[in-house]
């Protein structure tokens, strides 16, 4: 065996991080060759979309959540269905998912298939979209790993149950969670994604409307704020379409304002107050409130950590040509 070989194997196998080191087969670096210009193209395209509808930054964030959730970060989310197939795009918790999300990684798709053709995938796209967009509206940097392959299942009947619904009890919730490896912090640390973004009245309307024989609401909401959803919602049977931001006091800021509405009562959904009213989860709530820091910093190792849940590599997925369909 020559010198250079035996040198070759020793950078190899000592000085090569291993992948529990990494905890990811990714790397940032992955399109640094084949696509050099996929950061500015990524770039470009999620301040564009966001400077003209300022509610893609919240719409991506849910869209990346409700695709890592179910099979892992791998698109699925994005598949249209067919005669054929029911894709998990049209299960009923997905069909509110606010169209801005799907646009901006169809927008990126479309200039990264110009720039080089069938090498970035659309799980790729959805990652960096969703932590560009974080950042655009206030919140923390975060790295996110490379060299995800796309799907090839996306089925409506894998949706159900791993998810977390607002009407879920806390330990329900915390048990998704938990499920796919993530702590209690880690959970109230995602779940400050409510920071933004809005929620539809019908989601909530159950807490609104005839609640109980001795009140009209849930007791649990601040009485000011119950009556003004109360208001807002009125039409929402007529009008599916009518929705509330989750944070009343600054919708479009990633901070820790979510948080710190909590005791107040000013938390939109049951699942957003059950984080301060069960002493598992207060602790957290209470450190997020003292400081947006240590939220902004739990975030971002959470999201990392999400980024790479359950994503496929090799022949376990594809590139594909459009993120709506299979290749096949």
């Amino acid at each position: 065996m020559g010198l250079t070989l035996l040198l070759f194997l020793f950078f190899s196998v000592f000085l090569t991080p291993s992948l529990s080191q990494y905890h990811s087969p990714l790397n940032t670096a992955y399109y640094r060759r084949s696509c050099p210009r996929f950061e500015q193209i990524m770039q470009e395209t999620t301040t564009n979309k966001q400077i003209t509808s300022p509610t893609t930054a919240a719409a991506t964030l849910r869209l990346f959540f409700h695709d890592c959730f179910v099979g892992g970060c791998d698109a699925s989310v994005l598949v249209s269905s067919t005669p054929f197939n029911k894709a998990e795009r049209d299960a009923e918790i997905n069909l509110s998912l606010p169209g801005d999300g799907f646009d901006v990684v169809v927008r990126a798709k479309t200039a990264l298939e110009l720039a080089c053709p069938g090498v970035v995938s659309c799980s790729d796209i959805l990652a960096v979209a969703t932590r560009n967009l974080v950042v655009q509206t206030g919140g923390p940097f975060y790295p996110v790993n490379l060299g995800r392959k796309d799907s090839f299942i996306s089925k409506a009947s894998l949706v159900e149950g791993n998810l977390p619904r607002p009407t879920m009890t806390m330990d329900q919730i915390i048990n998704i969670f938990g499920s796919r490896g993530f702590s209690v912090q880690e959970m109230v640390a995602l779940s400050g994604a409510h920071t933004i973004g809005f929620s539809h009245c019908k989601e909530f309307s159950s807490n609104l409307y005839n609640y109980n024989k001795t009140s009209q609401y849930d007791p649990s909401y601040n009485p000011r704020f119950a009556q003004a959803l109360r208001n807002a919602c009125n039409n929402f049977q007529k009008d599916p379409t009518l929705s509330v931001f989750n944070d009343v006091m600054s919708p479009n800021k990633f901070d820790n304002k979510y948080y710190q509405n909590l005791p107040k009562g000013l938390g939109l959904l049951s699942s957003d107050r059950g984080l301060f009213s069960d002493p598992t989860t207060r602790v957290h709530v209470e450190e997020y409130i003292r400081d947006q820091d240590a939220f902004f910093k739990a975030f971002a190792s959470a999201m990392q950590k999400l980024s790479d849940h359950g994503v496929k590599i090799g022949r376990r997925g594809e590139i594909r040509h459009r993120c709506d369909a299979f290749n096949n």
